[in-house]
């Protein structure tokens, strides 16, 4: 199953500009999640297909937080979330998209990932009218969800292409008590490099990033490119495509997407050779259909046939088995030959099974096809027995209303 992962652009700070044309988008495809098979940067109509689509949100783009999950209804979790996190957005709730950590505990602390709504919903707009629907969205970078992780304690440098110094780099932190994005530049992130050293932190970077990265540690650093970082975050079980960005609410615009490809120019084809396809299938149905009526025609009009000839007095056919078997039940009869549904019949397939032992029975009742005899006096192993040796003949025994009924077998 073919993976494509998309590298969402960073969000234009409030003062700048907006930009003259949209940012080409980065992308990577991965068979497996593990490694990548192809890569490459361009617009909408230039990504790949693919079986998944997921999109990683940079680590600028999300701000953390842990309040106390509400004992809220699915419906009303969101709203209850934006009334916790009302002084810490500092924005309105309207233009803030949440989205909670994976499976999430009411009354227990959980992290929230907060992002800026209109920037994303423009993303996954923008990617959706090019005929990619995101599956899932992941962050790039995001606080470690095992509290009693203490080394999972990880930075990574990165920043753009050409680094030349330590001021257009930055640090991206994560552990168990958060994840934050922050540049070299300042004395924050220096002010901080003491007790990330003492928890064991793991450090990495960038090839770009990596030999400025080492003289402002003063240790080697591993170096990992943004597709090894972006194919963790997409290992990870975050999804930030939550409440009314989840994809269920977005069915209808994929679903709008596949129409409009499939009714397209490219799959004309396709559609021709459905549609002979179908009509192939309903010609070969019907042609069936009348085979087999032809055949139940013949079938019936040999058995209306057997029945004029065996019995010649009948005149007006209406269901020949029916007709076949009381004529010949009737002849049966004339003749003084026991039939089934005789008496005689009957008491002797009883009598062949009567148990070892068993008194003769008393007050027997009969009706066309069965016979019955009180049940009183019989333990269960011997109706037991009864019924396996009528049953070895071809009967059957009932036993209700507290009597034993002796019929044919169906």
């Amino acid at each position: 199953m073919m993976l494509l992962v998309i590298l969402l652009p960073a969000p234009p700070r409030a003062d700048a500009p907006p930009p003259a044309e949209p940012a080409p988008w980065v992308w990577l495809l991965s068979p497996d999640g593990l490694a990548v098979a192809q890569r490459g940067s361009g617009p909408t109509a230039s990504l790949p297909t693919a079986d998944t689509v997921v999109a990683v949100a940079p680590a600028e783009s999300v701000a953390w937080h842990r309040p106390v999950c509400p004992k809220a209804p699915a419906n009303r979790l969101r709203a209850a979330l934006g009334g916790l996190l009302e002084e810490r957005l500092l924005t309105d709730d309207d233009d803030v998209h949440l989205a909670l950590a994976p499976k999430p505990q009411a009354g227990a602390p959980v992290w929230v990932a907060a992002m800026h709504k209109p920037w994303l919903r423009q993303q996954l707009a923008q990617l959706a009218v090019g005929g990619r629907v995101v599956d899932r969205l992941v962050p790039a970078l995001a606080p470690q969800l095992d509290a009693t992780a203490d080394t999972a304690a990880a930075g990574h440098f990165h920043g753009p292409a050409e680094i030349t110094s330590d001021a257009s780099m930055q640090l991206a932190w994560s552990d168990a008590d958060g994840a934050a994005n922050l540049p070299l530049t300042g004395g924050l992130a220096r002010s901080l490099l003491a007790p990330w050293q003492a928890r064991g932190a793991t450090w990495s970077a960038t090839p770009a990033a990596a030999a400025i990265a080492e003289r402002w540690l003063g240790t080697p650093v591993a170096v990992r490119n943004d597709a090894d970082m972006a194919l963790a975050a997409v290992r990870s079980p975050w999804n930030l495509l939550q409440f009314d960005l989840s994809p269920r609410h977005r069915g209808s615009l994929a679903a709008g997407n596949l129409w409009r490809t499939l009714m397209g120019p490219a799959w004309a084809p396709a559609r021709w050779g459905l549609a002979a396809l179908v009509l192939v299938q309903v010609v070969g149905i019907n042609a069936l259909a009348w085979q087999q009526r032809s055949a139940l025609a013949q079938q019936r009009s040999t058995q209306d046939s057997l029945l004029r000839s065996a019995h010649p007095q009948v005149r007006a056919v209406l269901d020949a088995p029916l007709q076949m078997q009381r004529e010949t039940a009737a002849l049966r009869g004339a003749a003084g030959v026991p039939g089934d549904d005789d008496f005689e019949t009957l008491l002797q397939a009883a009598a062949s099974a009567w148990p070892d032992g068993q008194p003769p029975a008393a007050q027997l009742r009969f009706e066309p096809g069965q016979l019955s005899l009180p049940a009183a006096g019989w333990a269960p192993p011997q109706v037991d027995a009864l019924r396996q040796r009528l049953a070895a003949l071809g009967w059957g025994l009932d036993q209700s209303d507290g009597r034993l009924v002796i019929r044919k077998a169906s």
